[in-house]
């Protein structure tokens, strides 16, 4: 995302610890939030630097509006990781994701790679043929989760610059480059089937 400041077309920071293990924990479980966990995932978020943090109203937007393309990751009634993103209007094959949050207290166990597959199994995103997401260079935990997802999905992942340090963010944060992952296979035969019917 942005410098200390929100907006819902800007690029993501990641967590520097989340865990690429994607082996279920029977202690969590994974819902699409509502707007009364905005409070909750703005505190995760706070909790989990570099992250950039967001109003409360942008998560209740995204907990609201974005609901069916957004997760959260509970244990015990308590909020332990989450996942924000979005197909773009344009791209309604891709999927982007824009941030990925995990508390200590469930780090080490996988959670982030759990979540983005628990996503992806969801009825909202059939069709989305790739998932794309910004990282910044630096950021190797986001790096290593998103390569494990692509070689977990048989699929590759390409990197090239978006949001660029003195282009778009005038030297005050370091280049977001673009991660695109894809074909991703079981989506990829979802909209096969989807086709074959019509």
């Amino acid at each position: 995302m942005q410098p200390q400041e929100s907006s819902a077309l800007t690029a993501p920071r990641l967590s520097t610890t989340v865990a690429n293990d994607p082996r279920p924990d029977k202690d969590i479980s994974f819902r699409p939030p509502v707007p009364a966990d905005a409070a909750r995932i703005s505190a995760l978020i706070a909790d989990c630097p570099p992250l950039d943090t967001n109003s409360v109203y942008c998560n209740l937007l995204q907990c609201s509006d974005f609901a069916d393309t957004c997760i959260v990751a509970e244990r015990s009634g308590t909020i332990v990781g989450w996942i924000s993103g979005y197909r773009p209007p344009a791209k309604q094959d891709k999927f982007f994701v824009w941030q990925v949050a995990v508390s200590d207290s469930a780090r080490g166990e996988g959670l982030g790679g759990q979540m983005l597959d628990a996503l992806l199994e969801r009825p909202a995103l059939q069709g989305v043929l790739s998932l794309t997401t910004t990282i910044t260079e630096d950021n190797a935990a986001s790096w290593a989760l998103f390569e494990s997802f692509a070689g977990r999905h048989g699929a590759t992942l390409r990197r090239t610059p978006r949001f660029e340090r003195d282009r778009h963010f005038g030297g005050a944060h370091e280049t977001e480059w673009e991660a695109r992952i894809g074909p991703l296979p079981t989506a990829y035969r979802k909209l096969s089937k989807t086709r074959e019917l019509i």
